[in-house]
C-alpha cells in the first residue's frame, strides 16, 4: 500500500510504503504553533518507505528535552508535510493531516498531554509521554 501525503498547492509529496511504525498525537506548545491547531498529529515512517517529491524549505528547532527537529515545508504554501528528529535517527515523522484519509489509522502514542486544551479528547491511546 501506498499513501501519499502532500501540502494544499500539491507542489511537495511524501510517498509512503506500508504502515506506520507508529502514529501520534503531541500536545506541546511548539506543536500547537506549528499546525496552527490544538495539537499535532503525525505517523513516523522508516526513512525507506518514503519518497519525496518536490523542493521543500528546512527549519530546525531544539525541543524541551534538547534535542533538535528539522522541518521540511512547501515554498510556495508553506505547509509542514514532514520532519526529522535527531532522537530518532532513519525515521521521517509525516503530518497525518496532509494524507487527506479520515480512514488513516489512529493514534496509539500522546505525548505532552499535561499541555492538552481542555477540550481535546484522543480516544485509544496506549501510550502516554509527558
Amino acid at each position: 500500500m501506498t499513501r501519499t501525503a502532500s501540502c494544499p498547492c500539491g507542489a511537495l509529496k511524501a510517498h509512503c510504503e506500508g504502515e506506520p511504525v507508529g502514529v501520534s498525537v503531541c500536545h506541546c506548545l511548539e506543536c500547537q504553533k506549528r499546525t496552527g491547531s490544538a495539537f499535532g498529529a503525525q505517523a513516523r515512517f522508516r526513512e525507506e518507505q518514503v519518497t519525496v517529491e518536490g523542493a521543500s524549505h528546512q527549519w530546525s528547532r531544539t525541543g524541551d528535552e534538547g534535542t533538535s527537529a528539522t522541518f521540511e515545508f512547501c515554498p510556495t504554501c508553506g505547509m509542514t508535510v514532514m520532519w526529522r528528529n535527531d532522537a530518532m535517527p532513519g525515521f521521517i515523522a509525516v503530518t497525518v493531516g496532509a494524507f487527506a484519509d479520515p480512514g488513516f489509522p489512529p493514534p496509539k502514542r500522546v505525548v505532552y498531554e499535561t499541555r492538552a486544551h481542555p477540550w481535546v479528547e484522543v480516544h485509544g491511546i496506549e501510550e502516554r509521554w509527558d
